[in-house]
């Protein structure tokens, strides 16, 4: 009885893992965080690269942001500071990342120095933490959402990176270039994602 709740357990995590990412997609579906991914995504490297950091920070701290609504929002009837406080929390554990990083390897900072700071501002953490209490998701369902939606962005990301890196914007009429074929690629990779829906709800 006890592994069948185990595998139960662990088949919802990949199941709101899976809705986060596909079905839900943060980018594709909800359209945040635009205004880094229309910046970044002109090359597959750089577009895996802030990608990846954005997993790892959305992961965290909606976690973090579970627990300080939970256990110190909630108990102490300040509900209505969840907004700020979600700020704070993401822009001081970006910080505190940062700083760690270029204490202990400089190489992996300079790597990563340009997009620490679009973590801070990417709309898209902040609007999973946000998201993430409209659910009934205990702690590791907060975790598994927040770290499928980092993935989701960061899947979207890649693919729009990977298909911006071989197009050849000289030959596209004037004013297209840029900001106006990504999002015509992303209305297209939108059209497609959108067919996701419904598949899981969760």
């Amino acid at each position: 009885m006890e592994a069948y709740q185990e595998t139960n357990f662990f088949a919802t995590l990949f199941i709101i893992f899976i809705s986060a990412g596909l079905t839900n997609n943060i980018l594709l579906a909800r359209f945040l965080g635009m205004c880094s991914c229309l910046g970044v995504s002109k090359k597959v490297d750089t577009s895996v690269g802030l990608g990846a950091a954005v997993t790892f920070v959305t992961a965290t701290t909606a976690a973090l942001n579970y627990l300080v609504y939970y256990y110190i929002l909630v108990p102490l009837g300040l509900e209505f500071l969840k907004l700020i406080t979600f700020i704070v929390v993401i822009a001081a554990f970006t910080q505190f990342i940062e700083m760690v990083i270029e204490r202990y390897s400089i190489k992996l900072y300079n790597s990563l120095g340009i997009f620490l700071p679009l973590i801070t501002v990417n709309c898209a953490i902040l609007g999973i933490s946000l998201f993430m209490l409209n659910k009934p998701y205990g702690f590791w369902e907060s975790f598994a959402y927040g770290l499928g939606g980092g993935f989701g962005w960061f899947l979207a990301i890649a693919l729009i990176g990977g298909i911006r890196e071989k197009i050849n914007e000289k030959f596209l009429p004037e004013g297209l270039a840029g900001p106006g074929i990504t999002l015509i690629i992303i209305g297209i990779m939108s059209l497609a994602f959108v067919g996701f829906s419904g598949m899981i709800k969760i």
